[in-house]
C-alpha cells in the first residue's frame, strides 16, 4: 500500500511543508520580520544591542562568507567560543546554508580539541582569541586541517596568527542580504554538540531541526518563556544547558532578548540583572549558592526576575528556602543529559518540599527507574518499587530532542540507545509520584563547575608518568565547583610529590584543566572488585572522610 494512501486525508502537502518548513532557522526568520526592531541580543561587554533585523543581518555577513569558502549542506562549521555575540552568528548562520553548527568546549586541551577536529572535519573552525594557544596546538596536533580558521577578538585590537584570519575581515565586505535559499529537511541535523564518553574522549551529538525546535519549546512551556523575556545564562553556551536552557536557542525562537555574561562573577550578574531588567538567569547551583551570598551583603533590585533556573545537580531544602527568600520565590530546578536535554523538572510549586529529588517527567518526556542486571539491559517497564528505596538506573524516552545517536560512534550508539530510551548510567530511586532522585553515578563520573570529568582518563594520563604505580580519581564535595578531583596515588618512585603531579598534569596535552586533580593522597593500595575493577564508590567514601579529617593533599 502506498503510504500515501493509509491515512484518511490527502497528507501529501502536510508532509511537504512539515518536513521541510518546519525548521529552526525558520523560527528565527519568523521573528526578524515580525519583531524587525526588538531588541534580540545584548552584549554587556561592548554596550551594544542587535535588534533582529541587524542581528540578521550580522548572520547574513557570515553565511555568505562561508558560502563563498565553499560551505554547503551537511558540512561542519566548529566554533570553540566563549559567550560573545559571535557566538550567536556563528550558531545561527551555518543554518541559512545547510551546514552543521558545532560548538565545542573552550576549556579543553589541546588533543581532545584536535580529537574532535578529527572526528568531525569541520570545513571551517572559529576560535576565541583568549584560547589562542590551544587552537593553534590543537590545529598542529590535528590531523584534518580546515579550509578555514577564524579567531574572534571581541575587543578589535589583536591580530591573527599567520594562516588564520580574524572574525572582523573574514566577514567584512560580504553581503547583509540573504544568501541563497537551501532545502533542508526535519531530520536535517542542524547541531552538533560534545560531551565525554566513558573512556573520557568526547562523543559528537547530533541534533536535528525536531530537536532543536522542541528544545526551545520544551523551555517555552517549563519557564515559561515568552518574547518580553530577557534571559542570561550564567553558564557556557557550548552545553546543551547553556544553548538551550534560556540560552540563544530558545530566546530567539521565541522573540526575546539575550543578554551576554562573558565571564561569571556573582556581583556582575547581579548588577547586569537590576540594569538590564532581566528575567531569568540560568546556571549551574553552585552559581546560586554565589549569588545567595552577593545579594546578603550587597542588595539589588531583582523585582522584574521572574525566575531562576538551575540543571546540573539537585538543590538541598535549607538552600532552596534561602534563595527563594533573598534571589525570587521562583527557582526551578532540572536534570537531563547532553543527548537529551532536560527531561525531568522541579517548578517552584514543587519546591521546597521535593528539594533533593530530580523532579518528575518533563511534559513530553518519559523517565523511568529500571532494575540492572550484569549481563543485560533493564527493559523500560522492568522498573524498581516506587518506594523512594529500590535503587535502579535512569532511562529517558524523550524523541523530540534526541536524534538516538553518537556521531561516527555506532558501538557508543549501541551502548546507551535502547528501544527508544537513552540508558543514563545515573543510579536513582523514585517515589509513588514518579519524584526521580539520583543516588550515584553506575559510571563515576565527576561533575565539577557543570563540566563532565571522566577519572578513567585522568587515571590514564596519571599512570603515564613513570612515577605512578597506579591510580584511582573521584570528587569529594566541593562549596564552589559542586565537585572538587581527588587523586589517590600508589607511588612507582618514593621520590613523587604532590606538586610534581599537578605540574606534570597542567602541562598535559591531553587533560583540561579544569579535570586537573586539586587534591592528592599516597596511598600503599587501591580497593578492587572480584574481578578486577577499582572501587570507585569505596574510594570515594575514603576520599569524604579524608577531606573531613584534614588528609588531603592540596595541589
Amino acid at each position: 500500500m502506498n503510504d500515501v494512501n493509509q491515512f484518511t486525508y490527502d497528507v501529501r502537502m502536510f508532509q511537504d511543508t512539515f518536513e521541510h518548513e518546519f525548521t529552526y532557522i525558520n523560527g528565527f526568520m519568523r521573528n526578524v520580520h515580525r519583531f524587525a526592531n526588538r531588541p534580540a541580543l545584548t552584549c554587556t561587554l561592548r554596550n551594544r544591542t542587535w535588534t533582529y533585523e541587524e542581528l540578521n543581518r550580522e548572520v547574513n555577513k557570515l553565511a555568505n562568507a562561508l558560502r563563498k569558502d565553499g560551505v554547503g549542506k551537511n558540512e561542519v562549521v566548529m566554533y570553540q567560543l566563549l559567550n560573545s555575540a559571535e557566538f550567536v552568528f556563528t550558531y545561527l548562520a551555518p543554518q541559512k546554508i545547510g551546514a552543521i553548527n558545532s560548538p565545542i568546549n573552550f576549556r579543553l586541551s589541546p588533543g581532545e580539541t584536535a580529537y574532535i577536529l578529527d572526528d568531525s572535519k569541520p570545513a571551517v573552525f572559529i576560535y576565541d582569541e583568549e584560547i589562542k594557544d590551544t587552537a593553534i596546538k590543537a590545529l598542529e596536533m590535528a590531523k584534518h586541517k580546515p579550509v578555514r580558521v577564524v579567531m574572534v577578538d571581541v575587543t578589535g585590537e589583536k591580530t591573527a596568527p599567520d594562516g588564520h584570519i580574524t572574525y572582523s575581515e573574514y566577514v567584512m565586505d560580504h553581503s547583509e542580504d540573504e544568501p541563497e535559499r537551501v532545502t533542508r529537511h526535519i531530520y536535517d541535523e542542524n547541531t552538533r554538540l560534545y560531551t565525554s564518553g566513558t573512556t573520557g574522549m568526547p562523543k559528537g551529538v547530533p541534533l536535528n531541526n525536531i530537536n532543536d525546535i522542541l528544545s526551545a519549546h520544551d523551555v517555552a512551556m517549563h519557564f515559561p518563556l515568552n518574547p518580553t523575556d530577557k534571559t542570561m545564562n550564567m553558564s557556557p553556551w557550548f552545553h546543551r544547558g547553556g544553548i538551550h536552557s534560556g540560552g540563544p536557542n530558545p530566546t530567539l525562537y521565541v522573540g526575546g532578548e539575550v543578554v551576554i555574561l562573558r565571564y561569571f562573577h556573582p556581583k556582575t550578574c547581579l548588577k547586569y540583572a537590576e540594569e538590564y531588567n532581566l528575567t531569568f538567569l540560568i546556571g549551574a547551583p553552585p552559581m546560586l549558592k554565589m549569588l545567595y551570598n552577593q545579594q546578603k551583603k550587597h542588595p539589588v533590585d531583582l523585582s522584574k526576575l521572574k525566575g531562576i533556573v538551575t540543571m546540573g545537580a539537585p538543590l538541598g531544602k535549607e538552600d532552596c528556602i534561602k534563595y527563594q527568600e533573598t534571589l525570587t520565590p521562583n527557582i526551578f530546578n532540572g536534570y537531563g543529559t547532553t543527548e537529551t536535554f532536560w527531561n525531568t523538572f522541579l517548578r517552584p510549586y514543587d519546591l521546597p518540599e521535593m528539594s533533593g529529588s530530580a523532579g518528575r517527567a518533563c511534559t513530553d518526556d518519559d523517565v523511568a527507574v529500571v532494575k540492572t542486571y550484569p549481563d543485560r539491559k533493564g527493559e523500560a517497564d522492568d522498573h524498581v518499587a516506587k518506594d523512594n528505596a529500590e535503587v535502579g538506573e535512569v532511562i529517558i524516552r524523550a524523541p523530540g530532542k534526541t536524534a538516538y545517536a553518537y556521531v561516527n560512534n555506532e558501538k557508543e550508539s549501541e551502548k546507551v540507545f535502547y528501544k527508544g530510551w537513552l540508558y543514563t548510567g545515573d543510579m536513582a530511586t523514585w517515589d509513588e509520584n514518579e519524584f526521580v532522585t539520583i543516588v550515584g553515578r553506575k559510571n563515576d563520573m565527576i561533575v565539577a563547575s557543570g563540566e563532565n570529568i571522566h577519572p578513567v582518563q585522568v587515571e590514564e594520563i596519571l599512570s603515564e608518568n613513570p612515577k605512578v604505580q597506579e591510580a584511582v580519581v573521584v570528587g569529594v564535595p566541593d562549596e564552589l565547583r559542586g565537585e572538587s578531583v581527588v587523586a589517590y596515588v600508589i607511588k612507582a618512585d618514593p621520590s613523587l610529590t604532590a606538586d610534581e603531579l599537578n605540574k606534570y598534569c597542567a602541562e598535559h596535552p591531553m587533560l583540561a584543566d579544569y579535570k586537573r586533580p586539586r587534591f592528592y593522597r599516597f596511598i600503599d593500595e587501591l580497593p578492587y572488585t572480584a574481578t578486577g575493577k577499582k572501587k570507585h564508590y569505596e574510594v570515594r567514601a575514603m576520599a569524604i572522610e579524608d577531606q573531613k579529617q584534614g588528609n588531603l593533599e592540596r595541589a
